[in-house]
């Protein structure tokens, strides 16, 4: 039995190519084949920065042993997460209504047509905690399968129908009101810690798009309540542990309340998130500390997960190899020991930087005090350099690029950075080269600029639509309006149902034992909420009523869930949120290269009015899109419309009155 991984593009996947498990690819011959022997199916799901995964990849996959007894009696098929989204979904729903927890690895038995019976994540060894070895737990299977069959086709077919009669309760087909938007602030402030920031407890997750929703209410109402909690969350991650205090970027999560002590593997869809809730910070407050903390988070990106192509790769593991050697560990990158500290600076800065950064047991990086003298960051930072890097998994994802494509391009307009526009349009026209076709169709994944096998879901639409919106808003250049279109079309086509419900896979997508629908926030916008979101914009930007109405019916699931749970809906919330502003339309018509014109168009992109859509053009330029047609420029000078529902308000040519225009809560 031969491994079947050597040619595919995933880095997962290639990490387990040498395993003795004779793992197949996720494909129509694996479920033949084990209908062919006779065997169930062990389907393995992880991802590439995944510590658990590495662990149990070395003590049990890379086991000559466990592997002959798994190749002999399963047929094993390993799978990414990141590339296979809609496989993943399926199963963890059933891992989690039979265990009721999930996590990866994930483990689950299943026969050949797909219906799983037995479920776990990580799995050791050797018995501990009460828990069964992964060879005890292959034994009991077999055994199970070998003499028992009718009782696991029972179970599989009983799970199998419950996960396909789940029904969603969809809500009022329209986005949820003003009361329903201050209930789910109310709802986020009662989970709010006020000690250390953030919500619930530990592990602390960064709850990008939920600040996101907070800073967009504040805009909208004036609330400080709402502000207060961004500014105090934004305030306590950036000092704590899970940012990287040397070079910039947010790891995972952290395993303690306080923000200390990181899971340290670092995604490019978190720093995305983060890095533009930064800047939508700044742009609400003012404030240096989080305008440093969004261009840091922005540079990371482009320093460490741009690849040859122009992309942004996807992660970078939490593990790497120790100092001095001596094996692999979780954060050995990023942790120090007093005597590495005393070895980068000397004693006495040594000493300092214990004092600034306040360094914990664990060797994390905190800013609980003034900011660290940047000479002592420097200094640290050329001495970390030194160490093992941990890997890169290199797979460039549709959906993270469409994220950090809109955070790069804002970010860079913001703070007048035009190397990071460069590097958000470089990311775009990958993705317009390698990922779309020509029927407005994405592939997933890409990696050396070659796509990969697995179709895009919904969430790469919504968050490439929405990437190239926010290029377009801060580029003018009209290709990024009708790419997104594009985009938007096949959601319309392919993806919505009858009742404007959103679904995860195209209808056309390959038939699991459900179609996954999942319009809650993971580490990620829902694929639902982040069409909802892409598709008002695009209605904004070209007065389309059928982009209106789909984004409106689509909303009606942030009306049924966004007070109930606030915290894992948020951007379905941000969206609800633009869509009571308006959102409002900016026009700044003006020549291109004319300092009035940038002005303008610098001022509307700093703007904090929730979801604005911001169009720049020359007058009198052919076939411009709705938002800047029949907009004359004043007494021949650059001039901006402010509108909503293209009603506009009178124009101006005066950036500190556009300002005030757009600055402000919604008139009542």
């Amino acid at each position: 039995m031969s491994n079947r991984l050597a040619d595919e593009t995933s880095p997962y996947l290639l990490q387990h190519a040498d395993n003795p498990v004779a793992w197949w690819p996720w494909c129509a011959e694996a479920f033949q084949e084990a209908r062919r022997r006779d065997v169930p199916v062990l389907l393995s799901v992880g991802y590439a920065s995944c510590h658990w995964c590495h662990v149990m990849a070395r003590e049990s996959f890379e086991d000559e042993a466990v592997a002959a007894y798994l190749n002999a009696h399963f047929l094993p098929v390993k799978v990414d997460r990141e590339e296979r989204p809609d496989v993943d979904a399926v199963y963890m729903d059933a891992v989690q209504a039979a265990t009721g927890q999930g996590g990866w690895p994930m483990t689950v038995f299943m026969t050949a047509e797909g219906e799983p019976f037995y479920f776990g994540t990580y799995l050791p060894p050797t018995p501990r905690a009460g828990m069964p070895s992964f060879t005890q737990l292959l034994e009991g299977v077999h055994t199970a399968w070998t003499d028992r069959r009718d009782e696991v086709a029972g179970v599989a077919g009983r799970i199998t129908r419950e996960l396909g009669e789940r029904r969603l309760e969809y809500g009022e087909p329209g986005p949820p009101g003003a009361e329903a938007l201050a209930a789910a602030v109310d709802g986020l402030a009662g989970e709010f810690d006020a000690v250390r920031g953030g919500f619930g407890g530990a592990p602390k997750f960064p709850p990008s798009m939920a600040l996101e929703f907070l800073l967009r209410h504040h805009a909208r109402t004036g609330s400080d309540r709402a502000l207060r909690l961004a500014e105090a969350t934004c305030d306590a991650m950036a000092r704590g542990g899970i940012y990287d205090q040397l070079g910039g970027g947010f790891a995972r999560y952290s395993v303690d309340a306080a923000w200390t002590l990181p899971h340290f593997e670092k995604m490019l869809y978190d720093n995305a998130l983060l890095g533009r809730v930064y800047t939508h910070l700044w742009r609400v407050t003012g404030s240096a500390a989080a305008r440093a903390t969004a261009l840091e988070t922005a540079d990371f990106m482009v320093r460490e997960l741009r690849t040859a192509e122009g992309g942004l790769a996807s992660a970078l593991d939490a593990d790497s190899e120790t100092p001095g050697g001596g094996g692999h560990a979780e954060g050995a990158f990023y942790l120090w020991t007093p005597e590495q500290l005393t070895e980068a600076l000397g004693a006495a800065d040594a000493a300092l930087a214990v004092e600034v950064f306040g360094i914990g047991e664990a060797g994390t990086l905190r800013l609980p005090g003034p900011e660290a003298p940047e000479g002592l960051r420097a200094r640290l930072l050329a001495a970390r350099e030194l160490r093992p890097r941990p890997e890169r998994d290199d797979k460039v994802v549709a959906a993270w690029n469409g994220l950090a494509i809109a955070a790069l391009a804002e970010t860079g307009a913001c703070f007048d950075r035009e190397d990071l526009i460069a590097a958000a349009a470089g990311a775009a026209e990958l993705l317009a080269a390698v990922h779309l076709d020509a029927d407005g169709r994405l592939a997933r994944t890409s990696r050396d600029g070659r796509a990969g096998p697995s179709a895009g879901v919904l969430e790469d639409y919504g968050d490439v639509a929405e990437g190239f919106l926010a290029l377009y808003a801060v580029t003018g250049e009209r290709t990024w309006l009708d790419r997104a279109g594009r985009l938007l079309e096949t959601v319309l086509a392919r993806f919505t149902g009858e009742d404007g419900a959103l679904f995860d896979t195209a209808d056309d997508a390959e038939r699991l034992i459900r179609r996954p629908q999942d319009p809650t926030d993971g580490a990620t916008p829902a694929g639902w909420t982040a069409a909802a979101g892409a598709l008002l914009s695009y209605a904004a930007y070209t007065g389309s009523d059928r982009h209106r109405t789909a984004a409106e019916r689509a909303l009606g699931i942030v009306t049924a869930l966004g007070t109930q749970a606030p915290r894992f809906i948020g951007w379905g919330l941000a969206v609800a949120e633009a869509a009571l502003d308006g959102p409002r339309e900016v026009a700044v018509v003006g020549p291109r290269d004319d300092a009035a014109t940038a002005a303008l168009h610098r001022t509307a992109l700093r703007a904090a009015a929730p979801g604005a859509v911001v169009a720049r053009g020359e007058p009198g330029a052919a076939d411009p899109p709705p938002l800047l047609a029949d907009r004359p420029m004043r007494d021949g000078v650059a001039t901006a419309y402010v509108c909503r529902g293209f009603v506009c308000s009178a124009p101006t040519t005066d950036p500190a009155r556009l300002a005030a225009q757009l600055g402000g809560p919604a008139p009542s």
